[in-house]
């Protein structure tokens, strides 16, 4: 069975995938937490739609990596309309009930998890 930090991780990636705004709007919070290559901080639900939709990304799950009850780093192979290929990546979800409120994007896989170790640490010292 499914938990459901998964399940709202593969819809996020479902809504993305899809290039489905209103889909990708439902799928998480707000605020929704983000890191990327154009900086960090927190956008709602309809700029995440509108980015997803001006984007054309695609990531493709290749790995999951549990790190807490809501903290999971997923390496994933992505894609945009005018890459050659895919880049692999890997992204820090967070999710709070059904929906991710964080999504942060590294280059690589070890610097997601160590990412999400800090924020599990800090998360368990509040």
């Amino acid at each position: 069975m499914e938990s459901p930090l998964e399940a709202a991780i593969d819809e996020w990636h479902a809504s993305v995938n899809e290039g489905a705004p209103e889909r990708s709007a439902r799928a998480v919070g707000r605020p929704l937490v983000v890191l990327g290559p154009k900086g960090a901080g927190p956008i709602d639900p309809e700029q995440f739609a509108e980015w997803v939709e001006r984007s054309g990304i695609k990531l493709i799950p290749r790995s999951w990596h549990p790190v807490s009850e809501r903290l999971m780093v997923v390496e994933q192979d992505a894609t945009w309309p005018e890459s050659e290929g895919p880049a692999r990546v890997a992204t820090v979800f967070r999710v709070t009930g059904e929906r991710v409120t964080a999504a942060l994007r590294l280059p690589d896989l070890e610097s997601a998890l160590e990412l999400a170790r800090v924020c599990r640490e800090m998360a368990a010292t509040e």
